[in-house]
């Protein structure tokens, strides 16, 4: 997949060049996006670490494993967000998309603009059927974002995620079926 030029940002694969602004990206908000990205976070607390984790995950995007994709805005390259496509069931063609948004860029419109680019990416050209999001219910703005994206509520899973030092938390599932 090539770059995704939007007005604000541009939608990237993650790129074994990602290493120093993705630990950049964590450490600046870290404490925003822990509860539902712990793995993420613990993975990226150094340069070193972080640069060992672009290359999983660019390997993974290669094999069509798992796809990560930066938004970056395009002055400086920073990294504002990310956006997963993961959990991949190839046999029934179904996917899992999270993502998360640097906190000043919360609210502008750019993680749904994003999770469409994605969306509509993992339908047409990895064929996929069906796609899930998977949110709690105190997350307005992730919840917001899915139902933008066109994402309709299915069922509540309960004891689906467990945030660092939390009790198991009920999450809210959203599905995005492929039609055509």
């Amino acid at each position: 997949m090539n770059s995704i030029l939007l007005p604000h940002f541009e939608i990237n694969p993650i790129s074994e060049r990602d290493g120093w602004r993705l630990c950049d990206f964590i450490s600046a908000n870290a404490d925003y996006i822990k509860r539902y990205f712990p793995k993420t976070v613990a993975a990226n607390l150094n340069p070193t670490l972080s640069n060992i984790f672009v290359l999983d995950k660019v390997s993974k995007f290669l094999s069509g494993k798992e796809y990560l994709f930066t938004l970056k805005e395009p002055e400086h390259r920073k990294i504002i967000g990310l956006v997963y496509l993961k959990e991949l069931k190839r046999a029934t063609k179904e996917a899992e998309l999270a993502y998360c948004i640097a906190y000043p860029y919360k609210s502008k419109g750019f993680a749904s603009l994003a999770v469409k680019a994605i969306s509509e990416w993992g339908l047409t050209d990895q064929h996929l059927k069906q796609l899930r999001i998977i949110v709690h219910k105190s997350n307005i703005g992730s919840i917001k974002v899915a139902e933008n994206c066109g994402y309709i509520w299915k069922e509540t899973l309960l004891k689906e995620h467990t945030p660092p030092n939390e009790d198991p938390l009920d999450m809210e599932l959203y599905v995005l079926k492929n039609e055509r």
